[in-house]
Parts: structure tokens; C-alpha cells; sequence
């Protein structure tokens, strides 16, 4: 009995290598379109105006700026002290949804008041 081998281990027939497969060329008829990403821009900001009037009285004016604005004293005076000498007074600037929400708070407290005071949002430039 032999136990030694005579022969070379036989390899096992290996399959040519496929090639990639190729990108399909557009002949004309089709579209192709590319997942590009997207570039979300930030929000558009808009800054809450109060306007001058003669009647509502200035203390009214600084207290509504604290409430509303979250100011302290000194601040609010002095925005109080713009829109009494400018004619008008940037009291934040706030996403368009925040802006008309102040808007809306500080002209009901107006009316509930008794006051004229108008309040406006503009978009920041």
C-alpha cells in the first residue's frame, strides 16, 4: 500500500472573473437625474417694530417691552426713548411665526389697555 501521493493536488477550475458591470450610457431618450444634497437656507428673520403715537403713555410703552420682549428696565426705557424720539423702535427680531406672535400679543395688550399703540414686524435686509 502507498500512502505517499504521486500525483499534484488537483485546483479546482476557477471561473474568469466577470467584469464590472458598466454605468448604462444615456442614448437620448431617457432622463438622468442626481441625488444631489440639499442645502436648507436659515430662516428669514423679521424684527418687531413699535411706533410712536401721543397718547400711550410712556410707562405703559417700557412695561409692555418687559413683558413681552423679556427687557430689563434700563433696556426698555431706552427702546422706549427710540420710538419716542425716532418715531420707532426695534424691540427684537424673531422668526416670522415669533414675530407676528409678538405683534399680536403687544396689540391686544394695547387694546385691553385702551392705547393706540401699534406694533409692525419687517423682514431684517
Amino acid at each position: 500500500m502507498n500512502s505517499m501521493a504521486t500525483q499534484p493536488p488537483s485546483v479546482p477550475p476557477t471561473t474568469p472573473r466577470q467584469p464590472r458591470p458598466q454605468p448604462r450610457r444615456d442614448d437620448g431618450d431617457s432622463v438622468v437625474l442626481e441625488r444631489r444634497p440639499q442645502k436648507t437656507a436659515p430662516p428669514k428673520m423679521y424684527q418687531v417694530v413699535m411706533l410712536n403715537d401721543d397718547y400711550t403713555p410712556m410707562e405703559f410703552v417700557v412695561e409692555v417691552i418687559q413683558e413681552y420682549f423679556s427687557k430689563d428696565r434700563e433696556t426698555a426705557t431706552q427702546i422706549m426713548l427710540a420710538i419716542h424720539l425716532d418715531g420707532r423702535g426695534v424691540c427684537g427680531v424673531y422668526s416670522r411665526d415669533m414675530a407676528a406672535t409678538k405683534v399680536n400679543q403687544v396689540m391686544e395688550a394695547a387694546h385691553q389697555a385702551g392705547h393706540p399703540l401699534q406694533c409692525v414686524s419687517e423682514p431684517v435686509d
